[in-house]
């Protein structure tokens, strides 16, 4: 019974990577094109946008909320960061009158406007005491209205090479994309295991009257919190708007779903104070594999939102379940 406990634990402590290691060996052997590394590449490429916002929601669901904005602050650091580095040839349609500027002022513009964003929806949570849902929800629809407005909804094409390298260049075989999201998933993973700051995190999802009780600053705590999920969603707007060359304003419609679900399905409880970061990047892999796999396989694209739908209910039930039992 005791080799059973500990083989239940093992099992209960790494079914996300096991699950994720099944799902690899069955589909290379239904699909001889699975393994090669180009699709290998091409898989961590497509995710590695919605891995980064998977983190930064990642940090919300902890604490006990939640953040739908995320999809729509890409598509506004789209069209931002898109519109200040326009080739000087094309007349821009936002800013017409600034001069050249270098690909970092875009940069920084659109983190800028992505942690505002966030930072405005720690403020309404924080000092309103609006539900998290309410305020991300409100902020998603204006934020996507603002993206809409600045472009009229037309696209904002002809971007500077210097700016489109970011997203669409390489380091040897490592495409930068993939870079910046191990590079945010490490500084991620010291945050949340290392610093005040992240046991802080774990603590106000965990209980948060307990958390006031031990003289954590609740307030100040869910500014920084939902500061990271906008950055996070300001860095995978500009990585996403750099490999498709143009600056869209719906680009990050529906990314909040993905990145709700990558977090889900790596174990982030949305009962608050548990998720790992490993777990997040386990839980994107398994949706990006998933995507492709389906797709190579010839898989109906409504089928494979289905089955979707079914691994998310499902991941969820395990985790309530997991934690009922824990309790």
């Amino acid at each position: 019974m005791a080799q059973q406990s500990e083989v239940g634990k093992f099992i209960n402590k790494y079914a996300i990577f096991i699950v994720l290691i099944v799902m690899v060996v069955v589909l290379s052997f239904l699909s001889p094109t699975f393994l090669t590394p180009q699709n290998l590449i091409n898989v961590l490429i497509t995710e590695s946008g919605r891995g980064i916002l998977a983190i930064g929601v990642a940090f919300t669901i902890i604490s006990r909320g939640i953040d739908l904005s995320v999809g729509s602050i890409v598509s506004l650091t789209s069209v931002i960061a898109a519109s200040l580095v326009q080739e000087p040839s094309y007349s821009a349609r936002i800013f017409p009158h600034l001069p050249l500027l270098p690909p970092i002022v875009a940069v920084v513009a659109g983190l800028v406007a992505g942690t505002i964003v966030g930072i405005t929806n720690g403020a309404l949570i924080a000092y309103t005491a609006i539900p998290p849902f309410i305020a991300t929800l409100g902020s998603m629809i204006i934020a996507r209205g603002l993206a809409l407005i600045l472009t009229n909804a037309y696209p904002v094409p002809m971007l500077r090479p210097e700016f489109k390298i970011i997203g669409q260049g390489s380091l040897g075989p490592i495409p930068y994309v993939v870079i910046v999201f191990a590079l945010v998933a490490i500084v991620a993973f010291i945050i949340l295991n290392y610093t005040r700051f992240g046991k802080n995190v774990y603590a106000i999802g965990g209980n948060v009257n307990a958390a006031k009780t031990s003289g954590i600053k609740v307030d100040k705590n869910l500014l920084a919190i939902y500061a990271v999920s906008g950055l996070c969603a300001s860095i995978a707007g500009i990585l996403i708007t750099a490999r498709a060359a143009s600056g869209i304003a719906t680009l990050g419609n529906n990314y909040e779903l993905d990145a709700i679900a990558a977090a889900t399905i790596g174990g982030t409880s949305h009962t608050g104070g548990i998720g790992t970061v490993p777990g997040i990047i386990a839980g994107i892999l398994i949706l990006g594999i998933l995507n492709n796999g389906l797709l190579l396989l010839g898989i109906s694209p409504y089928l494979q939102q289905v089955i979707k739908g079914i691994i998310i209910v499902g991941a969820v039930v395990f985790d309530m379940r997991k934690n009922a039992r824990q309790k």
